[in-house]
């Protein structure tokens, strides 16, 4: 086993142990330190008295409380230090409870309090020297050595556990981020869904009634005309169950290539055929007009064009009670420009504009795609929708 390997764990459980534990095996340590001096003297030296041990003790035992009221045991040993070394001279060898004391203020403490500590010992241990018999330069050096040292791991230490607090804290806004964006997505993925399958159902129900209620009328008088009237129903009824299956399959199973094969796809191209159908099925008389040189759109905007035409046809045949319609893709530089008009009663005869889906769905989908969608009173009477969408170069701009 490395020695990598084994200090990590180590370090971990070190970490998580009970504090309380963990300083009071430090102040034994600490203790057990400051009595070897005295336990096993220099040449000349005093040998250790009780009195002495207690005070080498008021250096150590305070740190069992040193991460709980790290100023006051900072304090208790800062006092208790010069007094040993004047009662006991020479002075320890090392300081090890004004070491760890200055660590743990470094670490923990406030700025002033920091400032303060560091202060003191540097002047104490100076003051505190002189009480000893011919010291020697060197000596000065290593006491005031060992406080700088001990004061710049803990900065080390405190600078170390603010960058670690900070990358905490950035790691959990970014998890709060992710999340939240999640949901977004998810949200839009519903609000997607619901567009799409609204569109298709309320375009296949339109038609299939519209043609229920015209066979009944014809069966016995136009039979041909009857069986072309079932055969539309089965039709819209079969395309509808045809783009439910590929929407639901996107719920059922993962997405490959980024899901866009099993997306409902029919686009601009397929308008001629939609207009078709519509007036096949319900005997209005709608008309596709285009102009401009048609530019290309990204794969959700043809998406998003075709169904906004079918939504505003399938409002048309629902409420608008009209027998004409007419359909302008105006192509420009920048955009495409798609205005549905039809000659009925107008917004007041309940045209899908209050409290309906169509009309906000028309919104969203043109807003999802940085365009803009706009209804009302047609300039001869009638309904009009008007949607502007993007262009693919100018797409990025626009949704901003």
């Amino acid at each position: 086993m490395s020695a990598r390997s084994w200090f990590s764990p180590a370090a971990e459980r070190l970490r998580t142990a009970n504090p309380y534990v963990v300083d009071s095996a430090l102040a034994a340590l600490v203790l057990f330190a400051v009595s070897l001096q005295w336990l096993f003297p220099d040449e000349g030296d005093d040998r250790l008295t009780w009195q002495g041990w207690l005070i080498g003790a008021a250096t150590a035992v305070p740190l069992v409380w040193r991460r709980r009221a790290p100023f006051v045991t900072a304090c208790a040993v800062s006092v208790a230090t010069p007094v040993q070394a004047v009662y006991h001279a020479p002075p320890p060898d090392v300081m090890y409870g004004g070491m760890v004391v200055l660590y743990t203020m470094a670490a923990l403490g406030r700025p002033w309090q920091r400032r303060a500590m560091l202060v003191g010992w540097l002047v104490g241990v100076s003051l505190t020297m002189m009480h000893k018999e011919e010291p020697q330069p060197f000596e000065y050096a290593f006491h005031l050595l060992g406080v700088v040292c001990a004061y710049g791991f803990g900065v080390l230490a405190r600078v170390q556990r603010a960058y670690t607090a900070e990358l905490e804290d950035r790691a959990r806004r970014l998890e709060r981020e992710r999340a939240a964006d999640t949901a977004r997505a998810i949200a839009q993925e519903r609000s997607r869904i619901a567009r799409d399958m609204h569109d298709v159902l309320a375009h296949a129900v339109s038609l299939m009634v519209v043609q229920a209620e015209a066979g009944p009328v014809v069966v016995r008088s136009d039979p041909v005309r009857a069986e072309a009237a079932f055969d539309a129903i089965a039709g819209a009824g079969r395309d509808a169950m045809a783009q439910l299956r590929r929407i639901l399959g996107v719920l059922k199973e993962p997405r490959g290539d980024g899901g866009a094969w099993r997306l409902p796809q029919p686009g601009v191209a397929e308008l001629p055929g939609l207009v078709r159908r519509v007036g096949e099925s319900t005997g209005l008389r709608v008309e596709l007009i285009g102009s401009g040189t048609p530019r290309p759109l990204p794969p959700d905007t043809e998406v998003a064009a075709f169904r906004v035409v079918q939504e505003a046809l399938t409002n048309t045949v629902k409420h608008a009670r009209a027998t004409s319609a007419t359909v302008e893709l105006d192509w420009t530089e920048d955009e495409l420009t798609l205005t549905v008009t039809d000659d009925g009663q107008g917004p007041g005869s309940g045209h899908g504009g209050h409290g309906g889906h169509g009309l906000i769905g028309i919104r969203e989908r043109a807003a999802a795609c940085g365009g803009s969608a706009r209804a009302g009173r047609g300039p001869e009477g009638g309904f009009r929708v008007v949607v502007r969408l993007p262009a693919a170069v100018d797409r990025e701009a626009a949704l901003g």
